[in-house]
């Protein structure tokens, strides 16, 4: 039962057919978060906001093996977590994308790359629309005509 669990969860990630491993995450997420922090406008706010590194990047090596390999080791709020940092708004995201397509680009395969980088688009999109309606920005529903 394990094994048949198992061998689904590779036919149905997303990361398998593009030949993502777990080796190729943790190079992308270290990779990722050095550029992060480095840049001049993420990193003063990731600064800000983690105060132990290695952690995070571990928890974020988690994030990423469920959303590419469905391991489901990544436990945790994104959302809420997100939610909470003044300031994030959409060129914060703009920014993290752009550094994430580059870094993507230069440490993966093309079609990891490009499965990598519409996870995070959607990601991206989906955080961004949580924290406008978290502020109370998103416009208002059309009336149905």
């Amino acid at each position: 039962m394990a094994e048949d669990r198992a061998a689904l969860r590779a036919r149905i990630a997303p990361g398998a057919p593009v030949g993502v491993t777990e080796e190729m995450i943790h190079a992308l997420v270290h990779g990722f978060y050095d550029r992060i922090r480095a840049d001049p406008a993420l990193g003063p706010v990731f600064n800000r906001v983690i105060t132990d590194w290695d952690p995070h990047l571990e928890r974020m090596c988690d994030f990423w093996s469920s959303v590419m390999l469905m391991t489901g080791r990544f436990k945790g709020a994104p959302m809420a977590a997100h939610v909470r940092i003044e300031g994030l708004g959409a060129a914060h995201f703009a920014r993290w994308l752009d550094l994430f397509r580059q870094t993507a680009a230069e440490l993966c395969p093309p079609d990891a790359a490009a499965v990598f980088v519409a996870k995070a688009e959607m990601i991206a999109q989906s955080l961004q629309l949580g924290i406008a309606a978290s502020r109370g920005e998103l416009p208002p529903a059309r009336a149905a005509t």
